[in-house]
């Protein structure tokens, strides 16, 4: 259920920004992966796939998998293993898709369902949103119940929320919030 350590930073900043880095992107191979399997049970979809039932488990979480896991699960989901790897540089990625990619998920969906609803969220979003004046800095925040969360990810949030926190109160006692 994802790593419990941190891996050591085996390059300087400048040293790996004058790299050409690729990561995976493991979140979106767990969203293909949880859609593939659409109804089949995690069991019955690992050994579709020809991986073991954990390892398909973690990597549907977001787990990194093997080389091995990652061809095995390319080849089950019919597509080409470069269509993961992305840019160290990360991807913007709108509140308005974030919040269509979650219909995608949801098992009560239909394709077809989830694509209507997210196309009708689109026409709204783009006759409602309006711009945010660059003097004034936004901030969102987004928590699901830490039940559905993956492993780790609330120890990794609370630091930063109690920062946001701790610069929020600072900006209210000096008049400028």
């Amino acid at each position: 259920m994802g790593r419990d350590y941190e891996e050591p930073d085996l390059f300087s900043e400048e040293e790996t920004a004058s790299q050409e880095v690729e990561k995976l992107d493991v979140d979106e191979l767990g969203t293909l992966l949880r859609e593939r399997r659409g109804k089949l049970s995690l069991r019955q979809a690992a050994t579709a796939a020809g991986v073991s039932f954990s390892t398909f488990s973690r990597v549907e979480g977001g787990a990194q998998p093997d080389l091995a896991t990652f061809t095995r699960l390319c080849a089950w989901l019919s597509v080409p293993p470069s269509r993961f790897f992305t840019p160290v540089v990360e991807r913007e990625i709108s509140p308005i898709e974030q919040a269509i990619s979650h219909l995608r998920t949801d098992p009560r969906l239909s394709d077809e369902a989830a694509e209507k609803i997210g196309s009708v969220m689109r026409d709204l979003y783009d006759a409602l949103a309006q711009d945010v004046e660059p003097s004034r800095p936004a901030v969102a925040c987004h928590l699901r119940a830490t039940n559905v969360m993956r492993p780790g990810v609330a120890q990794r949030l609370a630091p930063l929320l109690g920062d946001m926190q701790d610069e929020l109160r600072r900006l209210v006692e000096a008049g400028e919030l």
